[in-house]
């Protein structure tokens, strides 16, 4: 396992969120987590990517605990991009790229041809070049999370955790994101693991799914294992019917409402 959660507490205050939560994350895959709103699932990311610390159990990155690893080694490693991540204003695209290699640089070694390398590398992967010097609050909302995750790119890591990476975006800037999301991976094959809120497009894009209800992993495994009619009953209280997705042939879930 590249990263695992063993007997996890996660919470904010006197707030518990996660309780006793074990999880496993396969090197070389895609893992999207799901659940309904308030069950832990970004808190859980959080907790994965060292920024936010257990009050029971632990994290264990390559078999290490993440917190006794230095912040900068972390970062080496893995990156984590939060939802609706903020940058200052008229701060252009190459600008954000580049803060992708702060993890590489220190006081003896600054701003190198290796540093430029990795920004263009990641500039090209996510089809940005040609948009480098456009302050990022003049690009669409597709095209602005496509440079987030090029600074996740450039600072070089093989473990990315993305949450909710198509929140506000409309539909055909969710599946432009995706197909990115999924390029990396068969690419290069890093190990991904995102929050996801639209089953479907969780199906499509993912190897392995995780459903979570009040702070506890009710499942796991692949789409088809994951969609069943009864567990989405189980987790997200909804009555639906499974049928095979006619383009990508993953489970599509259909949703069954008092009107129907």
């Amino acid at each position: 396992m590249r990263l695992q959660a063993v007997d996890v507490k996660l919470g904010y205050g006197d707030r518990l969120i996660v309780d006793g939560l074990d999880l496993g994350i396969e090197t070389g895959t895609v893992t999207t987590i799901i659940g309904p709103n308030g069950c832990g699932k970004s808190t859980l990311l959080r907790a994965l990517g060292r920024l936010l610390k257990p009050s029971g159990g632990e994290v264990l990155l390559d078999g290490k605990r993440i917190a006794a690893i230095p912040t900068k080694e972390v970062a080496r490693v893995l990156t984590v991009l939060p939802q609706s991540p903020t940058a200052p204003e008229g701060l252009t695209v190459a600008d954000l790229v580049a803060r992708g290699r702060h993890p590489h640089q220190t006081w003896y070694r600054q701003w190198s041809s290796d540093d430029e390398s990795a920004v263009g590398h990641a500039l090209d992967l996510t089809g940005l070049a040609d948009l480098a010097e456009r302050p990022l609050d003049e690009l669409s909302g597709g095209q602005r999370q496509r440079a987030w995750i090029s600074m996740a790119l450039a600072q070089g890591t093989d473990l990315l955790l993305l949450d909710e990476p198509t929140t506000f975006l409309d539909l055909a800037h969710q599946v432009e994101v995706l197909e990115l999301v999924r390029h990396l991976h068969r690419e290069s094959g890093r190990t991904i693991v995102m929050v996801l809120h639209d089953l479907n497009l969780a199906a499509r894009y993912t190897d392995r799914l995780v459903a979570m209800r009040e702070g506890r992993v009710v499942a796991a495994g692949t789409p088809h294992e994951v969609l069943t009619e009864d567990l989405l009953r189980t987790v997200f209280g909804l009555d639906s019917k499974i049928i095979d997705d006619p383009v990508a042939g993953t489970p599509l879930v259909v949703p069954i409402g008092p009107a129907h």
